[in-house]
């Protein structure tokens, strides 16, 4: 079996060039580099990554924990990751966890196994405490604040973001607000409480639903809000895809949006540009860059992307 001992002697350099080569190293002779990509395509010799990776002691690929692989948020914080790792020759492994404990562990089991020279957690269902540890193995960047100074962080300002959203609604006159969330449990929907709670007061027990996800979800949850005795005037949705749903159910009973209901998204996707439904943009495609760069540069910074209401005509 060839190795770079052969490959060296017939390409007239030393063991220690071919290395370089097979890195990819820039200051290499131009005629060296050639004399030893000749060779190795003459004996269709393929570099062991796994060596590879032993000798300059990193992989060049990044674990990426996303809990749901078909929500839009989820993929703008990924697109917004592989637009960095394609940049800077990294490899991106995503990591399914449908927010389950176990399987988080067992990932970032492989990051302590060397598979990756670091994780990014775009959403988890561990606490800091159980991750902390695997932080001395590799890089680990969360997509969410946290005060632990082990951890890189990109993140949003997530709690103001619902209160100027509440404020808002509340400016242009309405009082009875509904609103969705994804996880009843998730720090985001105690966020979102909390600041209806600040804008409105105690919130009525009928006026939030959890467990939307996509168009359908905001489509049923529209109608469960409007058929309430006191049905409200305005809903806050945790999606575009989600308000874009409750927007079709409106038209449905002949409702006129803002008139009869206002409606407010999250993430500026496209079915909300197309339907024209104001949204809370939280630019998760910058927050995946920023996140992979701070793995990239083994960076343990915390890094605040700002939020931006856009205004359109649903509200």
């Amino acid at each position: 079996m060839t190795n770079i001992k052969d490959i060296a002697r017939l390409a007239g350099v030393s063991v220690s060039t071919v290395s370089r080569v097979l890195n990819n190293y820039k200051y290499v002779a131009n005629d060296k580099r050639e004399s030893v990509l000749k060779v190795m395509e003459e004996l269709k010799y393929t570099p062991n990554k796994n060596a590879i990776d032993l000798i300059r002691g990193e992989t060049r690929t990044i674990g990426v924990i996303l809990p749901y692989n078909n929500n839009p948020a989820f993929d703008q914080l990924l697109n917004g990751i592989l637009n960095i790792a394609l940049e800077n020759d990294y490899l991106i492994t995503v990591l399914p966890s449908k927010y389950s404990k176990e399987r988080e562990m067992e990932y970032l089991q492989k990051l302590k196994s060397k598979l990756f020279d670091g994780i990014i957690i775009t959403s988890r269902a561990n606490d800091w405490e159980t991750i902390l540890p695997y932080s001395e193995y590799g890089s680990i960047v969360s997509c969410e604040y946290t005060q632990h100074t082990e951890i890189g962080c990109s993140y949003m300002d997530r709690y103001s973001s619902f209160l100027d959203a509440f404020q808002l609604l509340k400016n242009k006159g309405h009082r009875a607000v509904a609103f969705t969330t994804a996880r009843l449990e998730s720090n985001s929907t105690k966020q979102m409480i909390a600041a209806y709670n600040e804008i409105f007061g105690e919130l009525p027990p009928d006026y939030h639903i959890s467990d939307c996800h996509c168009l359908e979800d905001g489509y049923g949850a529209a109608k469960q809000f409007l058929q309430l005795p006191e049905r409200p005037t305005a809903i806050y949705a945790n999606g575009d895809e989600v308000a874009g749903g409750m927007y079709l159910y409106a038209k449905s009973e002949q409702m006129k949006v803002p008139a009869d209901l206002a409606i407010i998204g999250q993430e500026n996707q496209p079915v909300g540009i197309g339907l024209g439904l104001s949204t809370v943009d939280h630019q998760l495609t910058k927050i995946g860059e920023q996140a992979c760069s701070l793995v990239i540069k083994k960076s343990r910074e915390k890094v605040k992307i700002p939020y931006r209401i856009v205004e359109r005509g649903s509200v």
